[in-house]
């Protein structure tokens, strides 16, 4: 304020009474709301930090639920014709062993059997289908299923898979038909 605004009964009082009043109302006030301010300060900053916290994890978990939706997808993907495949492996067997009848001098229509297990064949490798290799290898009980025994021819072979009865399948990694296998013992 200007001295032309200050009021007349002000301007009569000595300044020592003006400003004497004036302080004991400023700091009562100034110092109790400091304690309130100061522990509403506490307590909102507590709530800042657990809402940070529950942000991150909420985060954290819906970046984990969508890589997990992307990895279902793809698996899904993956394997969504694993049932159709399965349905064909016997028809494949067939035209196997179709083939394998027409012996060294094949007809016409054991030729026409193989080019139809060809062409099966090469278009179920395209969807991921693979054979399993068996013969000649260990006996693997988590991917050969043990039909037989017979002795070893000689004492390498024990303990590997001397025929494959039924040809096993991956696909993609997968197995979805275990090898039906005779073991030498």
């Amino acid at each position: 304020m200007t001295e032309k605004e200050m009021p007349v009964e002000l301007e009569n009082q000595p300044e020592q009474d003006i400003i004497e009043p004036v302080e004991k109302t400023i700091h009562p006030i100034a110092e109790e709301p400091n304690v309130p301010v100061e522990e509403e300060i506490k307590k909102l900053t507590a709530e800042l930090k657990e809402l940070q916290d529950k942000y991150l994890r909420l985060f954290a978990e819906f970046d984990n639920f969508r890589h997990r939706t992307k990895r279902e997808f793809a698996e899904l993907v993956k394997t969504a014709s694993e049932e159709v495949i399965t349905r064909l492996l016997p028809v494949l067997d067939d035209f196997e062993r179709a083939f394998k009848a027409g012996g060294d001098n094949p007809s016409a229509e054991s030729k026409g059997f193989g080019l139809i297990q060809h062409k099966l064949q090469h278009e179920l490798t395209l969807k991921g289908l693979k054979p399993m290799i068996s013969v000649g290898q260990p006996f693997d009980p988590d991917k050969h299923e043990a039909i037989a025994e017979v002795p070893a021819p000689d004492e390498s072979k024990k303990g590997t898979v001397i025929d494959e009865v039924e040809k096993g399948y991956y696909l993609h990694e997968k197995i979805i038909r275990y090898a039906k296998v005779v073991v030498g013992k």
